[in-house]
């Protein structure tokens, strides 16, 4: 997970995809243990879990954090690692950590298109 090059004092965007080889009913049980861990740390702001319409093993979630330091800060928490590791055992992830660049929403017509982020 580089950050080189992107702004990541600001609010940070974790984006994991993950192929699940277990039940998928399982891995959602598991990830809301995992969830419930991280909404008590400090830095987390929210996460969705979403899965694939047409794929239900393949699954990503995508949580942001205040910045990228209490991110890391989480992941090197001694008690996340148990948690990790049962995730790993039902599935394989692609992690990667963003920073926001641009930012569109939906407006009247003529609106500017899109803003940079800082």
């Amino acid at each position: 997970m580089s950050t080189d090059g992107a702004n990541t004092s600001g609010e940070v965007t974790f984006v994991n995809r993950f192929t699940v080889h277990a039940s998928p009913e399982e891995f959602e049980r598991v990830f809301a243990e995992v969830s419930e861990f991280m909404t008590r740390q400090d830095g987390f702001l929210r996460n969705t879990l979403l899965q694939h319409v047409d794929e239900p093993h393949s699954f990503i979630n995508i949580a942001h954090w205040r910045d990228a330091a209490s991110f890391r800060k989480a992941l090197a928490h001694p008690a996340f690692k148990p948690h990790a590791m049962t995730l790993r055992g039902l599935s394989a992830s692609e992690p990667n950590l963003y920073a926001p660049r641009r930012s569109f929403s939906a407006g009247p017509a003529g609106d500017e298109a899109g803003r940079d982020l800082p």
